[in-house]
């Protein structure tokens, strides 16, 4: 009686295990298609919010998103070897010895994110999709006066993005490429943004 029950759990196991590679290598081809990927994503994000305009509900799985995305949004911004001190509660670290070149004296570095640009769009991705999906089930439906969510995200927003531009300017950083060169080396290319006053590679 067991035998067929068997069988069967070991197949779906194969068919599984087929379904992430398939997902993986998708994932591993799209890593240098940029532009379709978010653009895949603002598509994702323009049906999610036109659902949400027409049906007039699950105002609280948007604002949950916004929430999701705007900590994504902030991880992309920060730089991976944070400074030991000057931080929010909860994100100090130990002085390891590395650290962001603050002089002109020191070579220039890539920036490098907490959150790297792949991973903030495949997070960002999955969760709008998450939202989509959640919309069809009455149950995620809660009753809310969406006015005061819009408010309070909004100053949410403002006051999270004034704590991470003062923080930027303390710790003399450029989390994006605008204007920098690119850095050649054996046939390889790197960008990013780096720290104010770094000297770049001629």
């Amino acid at each position: 009686m067991d035998g067929p029950n068997i069988m069967n759990d070991s197949k779906l196991d194969v068919q599984i295990a087929k379904a992430k590679r398939l997902t993986q290598y998708l994932l591993d081809k799209s890593t240098i298609h940029l532009l379709p990927r978010w653009l895949a994503f603002l598509f994702m994000l323009l049906l999610f919010t036109l659902r949400i305009y027409l049906i007039q509900g699950f105002f609280i799985i948007a604002y949950g998103l916004g929430i999701y995305l705007l900590n994504n949004f902030i991880a992309f911004l920060t730089p991976l070897e944070l400074p030991s001190s000057g931080l929010p509660s909860g994100l100090d670290t130990e002085d390891d010895g590395l650290t962001l070149p603050t002089s002109g004296s020191t070579e220039y570095r890539p920036f490098a994110r907490r959150l790297p640009e792949f991973k903030f769009w495949l997070t960002s991705f999955k969760g709008v999709t998450l939202a989509f999906v959640l919309t069809f089930f009455t149950l995620f439906d809660v009753p809310v006066f969406w006015p005061i969510l819009l408010l309070y995200f909004i100053t949410l927003f403002f006051f999270t993005m004034k704590r991470q531009i003062m923080h930027m300017v303390k710790h003399r950083y450029v989390p994006v490429s605008w204007g920098k060169k690119k850095v050649r080396g054996a046939g390889v290319e790197k960008y990013g943004g780096g720290m104010k006053g770094s000297r770049r590679n001629e």
